[in-house]
């Protein structure tokens, strides 16, 4: 064992009120802790249990023509695993995410959707569909 607890992914955001505002209050996510500093602010959110998913540029490659059929990600991506890809899709393009690709059934049996969010992150939303 490392003794690594938590991966945590730090975003430095320009818009920290609007990132706040659809990372916490539209998706969802809890507001563990908060803190401010001479002029600056950080908010801690719960993201469920964190993964460190390593990909080449093959597969990343692969991954991108699956989602939303050409390469469109950056060398970061953060996907979020919801109970409803449809639904929270929606959800989050209403709050003003832009919509890469609609949901798609993977061949790993998930449907995954692909949206460019605040912060400059681009998001998967992934569901599991089972067996």
């Amino acid at each position: 064992m490392t003794g690594v607890r938590e991966l945590r992914l730090v975003v430095t955001a320009d818009d920290y009120e609007e990132a706040l505002r659809f990372y916490r209050d539209v998706l969802g996510l809890e507001q563990r802790a908060a803190f401010a500093s001479d002029g600056g602010r950080v908010t801690i959110l719960e993201a469920g249990r964190a993964t460190l998913e390593i990909a080449d540029p093959p597969h990343a490659d692969f991954i991108d023509d699956v989602e939303v059929g050409r390469r469109v990600a950056g060398h970061i991506r953060v996907a979020f695993e919801v109970t409803d890809s449809e639904g929270v899709t929606r959800t989050l393009e209403a709050a003003g995410a832009e919509v890469v690709a609609e949901p798609t059934r993977t061949p790993w049996n998930s449907l995954n959707s692909r949206l460019n969010a605040p912060a400059g992150l681009q998001l998967t939303l992934f569901q599991e569909l089972g067996e």
